[in-house]
C-alpha cells in the first residue's frame, strides 16, 4: 500500500499526468461526437440552425485550423510563463517548493485544457471530407470545438490570475502550511489520551542486546516505510526489529538501515527488510510532516538572507510554523505497538521536541539582531504552550524560548528592542506558568 501511495504521489507531483489525461479525454470526446453524427439528422439541424450547423467542409477546416493553431500557441506561452514562475520561485524562496508548483492542479488543468483542445481539433480535422471524396462535416464536433475554445479562453484568464496569486509569498507559505497540516492530521490523529498516548514512549532503543545490523540496499531520502511488512518479518522470525533510519532521513547504501535482535540475519531477510523502505531523490509529505516544516523554514531563511532581508516574509513563516506546531501539540507523534506484538518493531518516529527544533532553531540562529523576528518566535511559542499539558513538551518550548532570549541579549544592542523581547518573554512565561502542572 505504501508503494502505491508513493507512486500516486509521484504521478500527482508530475506536470504531465493530468494534462495527459485531459488530452486523452479530449481525443475520446472527438471520436464519440464524430461517431454520434450518424444518430442525428444533420440536414435538419443545418436547416433549423444554419449559422451553427451549416458550415461547409472548407469553413469547418478553417475554423478548426484557427482554433488548433491558437491553442498550441497559447499552450507554448503558458509553458513559458510556468517555467519563468518556477525560476522566480526557486531564486526568491527555495527550490524545494518547485514540486508544489508542479503538482498544482490549476497549472496542470490549464495546460491540459489547451493541449486537449488542440488534440481535439486535430482528430476532428482528420475526418472532414469535401469535393470528390464525398462530403462529411461532423457538425456536432465542429460546434463543440468552438465551445471548447471559449472554455479555453476562460482558463487562460484563470491562469493569469492564478499565477499572479500563487507567486506571492503569503500564498506559497499558506499552501505549504495547509498541506503540512493535512499531513499532520493524516499521520498523527488525535488521541483521547492527548499527547501521552499509551505506548508512545516505548522501550529504550538500546534495551535489547546483540543487535545485528541490516545494511541498506539503497541510497536517497526515505520517503515511506511499510511498517506492516516489517511487522510481518519480525513475527515470522520471532524477533525484534529496530528501524535505524526514519522517514525523511538520508540513507546510504551498505550503512545500517535496521537492526534485528533474537534472530540471525540472512540475505532473504535483508532483501525483505529493504523492500519495505522507499527512497528517492527528495523528501515528500506522504509520511514526512517534517518536510513541510523544512520548506517553510527554508523560505524564512531565504527571507532573512542579506540579499533579500524580508522581515515580513520571515514573520509570516513563523506564524504558520506556529500553526503547524499548535496542531501537533496535543497529539501523540509516535505510533503505539500493535496489539499482541508489544514492541515487535521499534519505529524511529520524530518527537515533538524535534519538531520544535526543526521549526525554530535555524530561524533563531539566522535572525541575528532582528528583534521583530525574535519577538515573533516568542509569540509563536506562547501560542503553542496552552495546547499541551505534557511536561516534556512544555520543557522543550521553554528551552527554545530561553535560547531566543539568550540570542537577543547577545545580538541586540538597543535597549528599546530588548524591552520588546522582554515583553514577549513575559507573555510566554505567563502562558507557561498557567499550563505548568502544580
Amino acid at each position: 500500500m505504501s508503494r502505491l501511495r508513493t507512486l500516486w504521489e509521484k504521478l500527482r507531483s508530475s506536470l504531465w499526468f493530468l494534462p495527459a489525461v485531459l488530452v486523452l479525454g479530449a481525443m475520446i470526446l472527438a471520436v464519440l461526437l464524430i461517431e454520434g453524427e450518424s444518430f442525428v439528422a444533420r440536414e435538419q439541424l443545418a436547416k433549423q440552425w444554419p449559422r451553427i450547423f451549416g458550415a461547409g467542409a472548407e469553413g469547418a477546416r478553417g475554423m478548426l485550423s484557427a482554433i488548433a493553431s491558437s491553442m498550441i500557441t497559447v499552450a507554448g506561452v503558458a509553458f513559458s510563463i510556468t517555467i519563468v514562475t518556477f525560476a522566480l520561485a526557486s531564486s526568491q524562496y527555495t527550490s524545494r517548493i518547485l514540486r508544489n508548483f508542479m503538482r498544482d492542479r490549476g497549472n496542470q488543468a490549464v495546460l491540459g485544457v489547451f493541449l486537449g483542445v488542440f488534440a481535439y481539433c486535430l482528430v476532428v480535422l482528420r475526418t472532414i471530407r469535401g469535393g470528390d471524396e464525398g462530403v462529411f462535416v461532423p457538425s456536432l464536433a465542429v460546434v463543440a470545438a468552438v465551445l471548447l475554445a471559449l472554455i479555453a479562453i476562460g482558463f487562460l484568464v484563470f491562469f493569469i490570475h492564478h499565477i499572479a496569486d500563487s507567486i506571492q509569498a503569503s500564498s506559497i507559505i499558506q499552501s505549504v502550511a495547509s498541506e503540512t497540516i493535512r499531513a499532520v492530521d493524516r499521520l498523527y490523529p488525535p488521541s483521547p489520551h492527548g499527547a501521552a498516548a499509551p505506548g508512545e514512549s516505548g522501550p529504550s532503543r538500546g534495551s535489547e542486546q546483540n543487535w545485528a545490523a541490516i545494511p541498506a540496499g539503497l541510497t536517497g531520502y526515505l520517503q515511506a516505510i511499510d511498517h506492516d511488512s516489517l511487522l510481518a518479518v519480525a513475527r515470522e522470525r520471532g524477533a525484534v526489529l529496530r528501524v535505524e533510519k526514519g522517514v525523511g532521513e538520508f540513507v546510504i547504501e551498505n550503512t545500517p538501515l535496521a537492526s534485528l535482535a533474537r534472530a540471525p540475519v540472512d540475505d532473504d531477510l535483508i532483501q525483505r527488510v529493504n523492500s519495505a523502505f522507499i527512497a528517492g531523490r527528495h523528501r515528500t509529505l506522504h509520511q514526512d510532516a517534517g518536510y513541510g516544516i523544512r520548506q517553510i523554514v527554508d523560505i524564512a531563511l531565504k527571507a532573512l538572507s542579506p540579499s533579500i532581508n524580508d522581515t515580513t516574509t520571515a514573520i509570516t513563516c513563523i506564524d504558520y510554523l506556529g500553526a503547524v506546531l499548535v496542531r501537533l501539540a496535543d497529539r501523540p507523534v509516535a505510533s503505539p505497538p500493535t496489539e499482541g506484538d508489544q514492541w515487535r518493531v521499534i519505529r524511529r518516529d520524530p518527537t515533538f521536541p524535534e519538531f520544535v527544533s526543526q521549526a525554530f532553531d535555524q530561524i533563531r540562529q539566522n535572525a541575528g539582531a532582528n528583534p521583530a523576528v525574535l519577538a515573533s518566535l516568542l509569540e509563536a511559542l506562547a501560542l503553542i504552550v496552552p495546547q499541551t499539558g505534557s511536561p516534556d513538551r512544555l520543557s522543550a518550548l521553554r528551552a527554545q524560548a530561553e535560547a531566543v532570549v539568550e540570542a537577543a541579549g547577545r545580538c541586540i544592542p538597543s535597549a528599546r528592542d530588548r524591552q520588546e523581547i522582554q515583553a514577549a518573554w513575559d507573555r510566554f512565561s505567563l502562558a507557561l506558568h498557567q499550563e505548568t502542572p502544580r
